[in-house]
């Protein structure tokens, strides 16, 4: 394996003027936090390829871009190839010269083997970039799961992309805000691919290629996760708990390969004490655990921590975040966001990034599990929904809601009040559309309210048509499947994979997934989904797996979440922060809100009588944004 990087540059058909160096060189340098310890360029005729490099295995001659033998093919990549030793020896036999021990410089071979196939043989989080000089042909690849970004934008002639849109803004690219990713942003509380918040400026999806050649892009889909299409009759249970732990410590042990030292993210969840159960088994004594905590207590898992840490022996240490650390953090991380995302786990996802990057560069995550298990509460919301809608409507309108809404506001987390207002707020439309609701943060009555008459008048989309998109794209017969093809589609890939990227890069610290490792998904999505959410007992499958392996109290322990007690300080210690936000003097800058609506809702969480974190943050996050890279 070769580094962590980030990596930029551009081709033109019609030839790179004078001035294509330092263009290229402005737009690597935005990138020095993703690759500290490097950095690299090519440039001929057409081509212009820079990256930054965080080494992580084979330190001194990993260096790219990378190229074959004739110097016709190169290759810039960000991320890892798990699976490139024996890509490697294959390669070699084949009459291959090989210069390094780099999983980049098997990528530029396989190429020259297979042509765009290439990416079927690899096994890894990667962005890969390739310029063939003879064919004249520039191949961007995004890996399976979209665990690595990959942005490009089409001006002329000329094709720019980059890890991440601050470098694509060092060129001549307008600024111009896309009002339907807007609208989706405050639907979603992320922007789903391909559209960023720049009208412009594009992600590739994951599991996709883009081929840009003789001024044409063609976009080719290479892989796809695949749920039942008839009814499962389900194996024994032990046959698939024996095949989870197999499957998931064989992915652990290829995320261990490694010249510097790693570490774990500990939750006190299911799924990082899963991760750090596993890897104490491959890796032996001397694991290093990380963890955020709380001092408000709904929010702190803390002592499931300790109890996983002890357990297992780990070398541990902690950190608890306070009001202090985020009016501080909230512009420099709208910086490393480069557009609007309001997951407010951001925080401490950095926090803890920068705690484990002081003794590791390396650290594994159980990102994916909630996906592949069924273990977030929107799928036992699923499940109560049939039923709710099975009231009679008089009932559900004229009983049900009243009360729901006049349910005291709660600032626990994932309180009885806030669970059921989102319950019914999604409940009365569509599954798959109301897993969205229940996700994001306003709904269609809502969004309408919060923006300015003229932007309203400009929404020509629907803004839940990424989920139409990517549910034409599946033929899952169970409707839990569904959702959780959908869950993996856009909230996994959309909000919490480019929230660890940017946050664990911020802080040039690589994230390794087990969980996501494409053959697992694979295998996961076959466990038929009665046998993930059993009744209302999520991820039962994965606890009986891991029986024996983590302690009763972990396996049986409540999910909170990787959240922070945003609703509580927002009316304490950061009341002047969101004010000064939000005041209207900011808001009048570009004019997209209803200064009423928001004046409203600020009154109503500051008097104590609404919880409206979920509202006001994702406007928080989207002024700091503007602020920094608005027109």
């Amino acid at each position: 394996m070769n580094a962590m990087c980030g990596i930029c540059g551009f081709v033109d058909g019609r030839g790179l003027d004078p001035g294509a160096p330092d263009l290229l060189k402005r737009m690597t340098r935005t990138l020095i936090h993703r690759g500290p310890d490097d950095e690299g360029f090519h440039i001929d005729g057409q081509a212009a390829l820079g990256m930054r490099r965080l080494s992580i295995i084979d330190l001194v001659t990993g260096h790219q871009p990378m190229a074959n033998e004739d110097r016709t093919v190169w290759v810039v990549m960000n991320g890892e190839i798990y699976n490139f030793p024996e890509i490697r020896k294959d390669l070699l036999a084949r009459g291959h010269v090989l210069a390094t021990q780099s999983d980049t410089e098997v990528v530029v071979h396989l190429y020259e083997e297979r042509g765009t196939d290439f990416v079927h043989a690899l096994n890894g989080m990667f962005a890969v970039v390739l310029w063939d000089a003879k064919s004249r042909r520039l191949v961007l690849a995004r890996d399976r799961l979209g665990v690595k970004p990959l942005h490009y934008c089409r001006i002329g002639s000329r094709l720019y992309f980059a890890s991440e849109i601050k470098a694509l803004l060092q060129a001549p690219i307008p600024r111009d805000i896309d009002l339907e990713s807007l609208a989706r942003f405050f639907t979603f509380e992320y922007i789903p691919a391909p559209r960023s918040i720049f009208r412009g400026i594009r992600k590739i999806l994951p599991g996709r290629l883009l081929v840009f050649e003789d001024g044409k892009e063609t976009e080719l889909s290479y892989w796809d996760v695949r749920h039942a299409e008839t009814a499962i009759v389900p194996r024994p249970a032990a046959e698939y708990t024996a095949e989870i732990i197999d499957r998931l410590r064989e992915s652990v042990r290829r995320r261990l390969i490694s010249d510097v030292p790693l570490g774990v993210f500990l939750s006190g969840g299911i799924d990082s004490s899963a991760v750090t159960a596993l890897m104490s088994e491959v890796a032996g004594a001397g694991i290093k655990t990380y963890s955020i905590g709380f001092r408000e207590k709904s929010f702190d898992e803390l002592d499931a921590a300790r109890i996983v840490a002890d357990t297992f022996g780990t070398d541990h240490r902690e950190f608890v975040v306070t009001p202090a650390e985020v009016s501080g953090l909230v512009p420099t991380l709208a910086g490393f966001l480069d557009e609007p995302l309001a997951d407010a786990s951001i925080i401490p996802t950095y926090v803890i990034s920068k705690l484990a990057r002081e003794y590791v560069t390396v650290a594994l995550a159980g990102d994916g599990g909630d996906e592949l298990f069924a273990g977030y509460d929107t799928y036992k919301a699923y499940k109560a929904a049939r039923w709710y809608r099975k009231v009679p409507g008089f009932a559900r309108r004229g009983l049900i809601r009243p009360v729901v809404r006049a349910l005291p506001a709660s600032a626990r987390r994932l309180s009885f009040e806030f669970k059921a207002k989102k319950f019914v707020s999604g409940a009365e439309y569509p599954p798959e559309i109301a897993n969205f609701i229940w996700w994001g943060a306003y709904p269609p009555e809502l969004r309408r309210r919060l923006f300015a008459p003229p932007i309203n008048a400009a929404l020509a989309e629907d803004p839940y048509a990424p989920v139409a998109f990517h549910a034409a794209n599946t033929r899952a017969a169970d409707p839990l499947d569904r959702i959780a093809y959908l869950d993996l589609k856009l909230y996994l890939q959309d909000d919490l994979l480019p929230k660890v990227d940017r946050m664990s890069m911020a802080a040039s610290l690589e994230i390794r997934a087990p969980f996501l490792d494409y053959t697992f998904v694979e295998f996961a999505a076959a466990i038929p989904s009665s046998l993930k959410l059993r009744g209302f007992r999520s991820k039962d499958i994965l606890k009986k797996a891991l029986a024996g392996r983590l302690p009763e109290s972990i396996l049986n322990k409540k999910k909170i979440g990787f959240d922070i007690p945003l609703g509580v300080w927002m009316r304490n210690g950061l009341k002047s922060f969101v004010l000064e936000t939000l005041a209207p003097d900011r808001l009048r800058r570009h004019g997209f809100f209803d200064q009423g609506f928001v004046d409203s809702i600020l009154k109503e969480h500051f008097a104590g009588s609404h919880n409206h974190r979920q509202l006001l943050w994702p406007l928080i996050i989207f002024q700091n944004w503007y602020d920094r890279y608005g027109r």
